[in-house]
């Protein structure tokens, strides 16, 4: 199956260098029309060049995603130019690694405000177009950071993790307009890698070997609610599940019992993924409905 992007438009922010270069170019080869955001405009102008020049549209703005008045008119020049948005591609961000003991909070506010914040004024701007269309993918920059934790990086992985929980929502928000929402964890050598990894280890991670898998969600096959990591030429995915746990009637539950019990509590057979929050909710209720005697009626 080719994946064909004609007709669509898609918005990339942070696109002029690293995986957001790769990203615009890549979504062009597949034939969107591409808005190429960067805080410097001579850099998105780069890359412009770039797809221009492979025969591809393009067209370059500078905004800084932290700013609602910027994105808007970010968002304004993609519809002004092509007359809609179908792809949003939510890349830009920024490192600020030190341990949380060291880390001031001005350093975890700037991080929170570019990745996340970013990515919600940028999604704002774009979700009632999407709504009106009744068409629309949009992909967060999420990492392993956020789902797995990373020494030095608590500021970055509270804003990346913060997205996957963004993301659950809006895909099921977005499902009765066509909107599409998942998330990509990539491994990449970028400027926000170099110097935390040999040189051989950055070769084997190109930005040009996870673009596709933001291919495949910026397709009208994608699937939705979905986190995807990719790098070095591979694909996973990750869950967020519920194990199976265990029920105390109300009379025995304790502290105490939980910790003695906290292996059958966190023994992962049989775990589950919740259709939403309020699946969790459910799946107590009942078992806690299970557990009352049931009354005969003579």
């Amino acid at each position: 199956m080719l994946i064909d992007l004609t007709g669509r438009v898609a918005i990339v922010t942070g696109a002029g260098h690293g995986l957001g270069r790769a990203h615009a170019i890549a979504l062009s080869r597949h034939g969107a029309r591409v808005l190429v955001n960067d805080l410097t405009l001579s850099d998105a102008e780069m890359v412009c060049q770039e797809i221009v020049d492979a025969g591809g549209e393009a067209l370059p703005v500078a905004a800084n995603v932290a700013n609602c008045e910027h994105v808007q008119k970010m968002v304004d020049a993609a519809i002004t130019r092509w007359g809609r948005v179908d792809i949003l591609v939510n890349n830009a961000g920024v490192l600020r690694d030190k341990t949380f003991a060291k880390m001031e909070l001005d350093d975890f506010r700037l991080v929170c405000e570019i990745h996340l914040m970013g990515s919600v004024h940028c999604t704002k701007a774009v979700w009632q177009h999407m709504q009106q269309q009744g068409y629309g993918r949009v992909i967060f920059t999420t990492s392993s950071s956020g789902l797995y934790g990373n020494f030095g990086q608590a500021n970055y992985g509270a804003a990346k993790m913060a997205l996957v929980g963004l993301m659950q929502t809006l895909a099921l928000e977005g499902a009765r307009n066509g909107i599409k929402v998942n998330c990509l964890a990539p491994s990449a050598a970028t400027a926000m890698t170099n110097g935390l990894y040999s040189e051989q280890v950055l070769q084997d991670i190109s930005p040009d070997l996870v673009s596709p898998a933001v291919v495949a969600l910026a397709s009208s096959e994608a699937p939705t609610r979905t986190i995807l990591l990719a790098g070095g030429g591979s694909v996973e995915a990750a869950h967020i599940t519920m194990t199976r746990g265990v029920c105390y009637g109300e009379r025995d539950i304790s502290a105490e019992r939980i910790i003695n019990d906290l292996p059958q509590v966190c023994d992962r057979t049989g775990e589950m993924t919740p259709a939403c929050g309020e699946a969790q909710y459910k799946y107590e209720v009942g078992r806690r409905a299970a557990l009352r005697p049931v009354c005969h009626l003579a």
